[in-house]
């Protein structure tokens, strides 16, 4: 399966979700950008809240797209450490490309919440979601972050991941929900005939619209 875009993939992850519909204990919080689209329609039609949750991937140096790590809201850093040893970055490179994101981390935060002060997680029960994962780093910094703020239940629901990631998160989470693991697995986008990058403008534009 290759899902059109962000918005059919949504659409179907909802229907792997009905059994959250119309809760008021219920939170979806989107991983900016690209998850924001996906839970925008899986929101919308279980009819429960949106939100972001801000996390950001710490790439390895000169490949960027390679994830060493991540951070997320509330000071929390995950490191994938087969790969830092693997390449022998050293603390003092994860230390600078760490500070690097955690701005670029506050400046999202800033432009998509505003003033607008963090959901209650307490005894929610909160449904995290990506258009993808592939190693997982950013879904566990989030998963990590949230945890510290005690949600009845986690669930991590995503369209497509790696089929190792997704059994390394079923025993991470109270529930992982996947619509597709295929394997080989190249990367996220390769699921997507429509993946074209979102901005800043589009994330505020359809949190904007599911407050209304």
């Amino acid at each position: 399966m290759v899902f059109r875009n962000r918005t059919e993939a949504g659409l179907l992850l909802a229907k792997k979700l009905m059994a959250y519909a119309h809760r008021s204990d219920v939170l979806v919080l989107a991983l900016p950008r690209g998850g924001v689209a996906v839970a925008f329609e899986v929101a919308r039609e279980l009819d429960v809240s949106l939100d972001v949750f801000v996390v950001r991937k710490l790439g390895v140096p000169g490949h960027e797209e390679l994830a060493m790590g991540a951070i997320a809201m509330g000071g929390v850093r995950v490191l994938h450490k087969d790969i830092i040893e693997q390449l022998h970055i050293s603390d003092q490179i994860i230390n600078q490309v760490a500070a690097r994101e955690e701005k670029e981390l506050k400046r999202r935060e800033s432009v998509y919440r505003g003033k607008r002060p963090l959901p209650k997680i307490a005894g929610c029960v909160v449904v995290l979601i990506d258009d993808g994962i592939a190693t997982g780093s950013t879904m566990r910094a989030a998963v990590a972050a949230l945890r510290q703020q005690k949600p009845a239940r986690m669930i991590v629901a995503v369209p497509t991941v790696a089929p190792s990631t997704y059994n390394e998160f079923k025993v991470e989470v109270d529930e992982m929900i996947a619509l597709i693991t295929p394997e080989p697995f190249y990367g996220v986008g390769e699921w997507y005939e429509d993946f074209s990058q979102m901005k800043d403008k589009d994330v505020c534009r359809l949190l904007a619209e599911a407050r209304v």
